[in-house]
């Protein structure tokens, strides 16, 4: 089991209850079972808590104390922002200053210091909507999208790779030198051809699954620190 940061280690030993759900004729066994993770998911209680938007808060803030790539003065894209969990803690980190810019195909509700859109980021105006609000080149571009999933686990794999090639394109567009890329991919991590490109442009890159993850989901995170912009094509 991978080192826990500091926030796993202070939300596990904060929630450590188990509450059992009682057997309703109006829910059926996976709802029941859906009910019951809710109620014992110490990250759902401590988002509640905080008032995130969404228990994928932590995810974003395990990944920063895990490579330190938040902080005062960032300029960051959020690829996939719904419903704005990521973007809180990104406008937190960057304390009044910098800029948060997202995009969703749902509706975010507004976020005070970011600049949120609703679109398709698949659609080709999407991306030069996003440059037309960015204030000069991103530090980070961050992306927590995932395609629906099929329950097959191969194909929901090359579906998500493919919105991660895109939001990759897109980084190599917009990154300032030593910038940061970050995606969610699911296990197995990113294909060959595209790692070794991510490898090539960056300085170092790592594949991370935080604490915040649910442990039978096969997502993990693709982090990409130090682009070399002039090795991009």
């Amino acid at each position: 089991m991978a080192k826990l940061t500091k926030s796993a280690k202070e939300i596990r030993g904060r929630h450590q209850l188990t509450v059992r759900v009682k057997t309703s004729k109006y829910r059926d066994k996976s709802s029941n079972r859906w009910l019951e993770r809710q109620l014992n998911d110490p990250y759902v209680a401590e988002s509640k808590r905080l008032g995130y938007r969404s228990r994928a808060a932590f995810k974003l803030i395990q990944l920063d104390e895990k490579f330190h790539f938040l902080g005062k003065g960032k300029t960051i894209v959020d690829l996939g922002c719904a419903p704005g969990g990521w973007t809180q803690v990104a406008v937190e980190r960057n304390k009044g200053t910098g800029q948060v810019v997202g995009i969703d195909i749902l509706e975010t509700e507004p976020i005070k210091g970011a600049t949120l859109i609703q679109q398709d980021f698949t659609e080709p105006e999407a991306a030069d909507k996003l440059k037309e609000l960015l204030n000069g080149e991103a530090d980070i571009v961050m992306s927590d999208m995932a395609a629906n999933t099929t329950g097959h686990q191969q194909t929901d794999h090359l579906r998500t790779i493919g919105l991660v090639e895109i939001a990759y394109e897109f980084a190599k567009e917009v990154l300032a030198p030593n910038g940061i890329f970050i995606a969610k991919v699911f296990k197995g991590g990113a294909e060959g051809a595209l790692l070794a490109d991510v490898k090539k442009n960056f300085a170092k890159v790592s594949h991370a699954k935080p604490d915040a993850s649910r442990q039978g989901s096969p997502e993990e995170y693709l982090v990409a620190i130090g682009f070399k912009k002039d090795n991009r094509e």
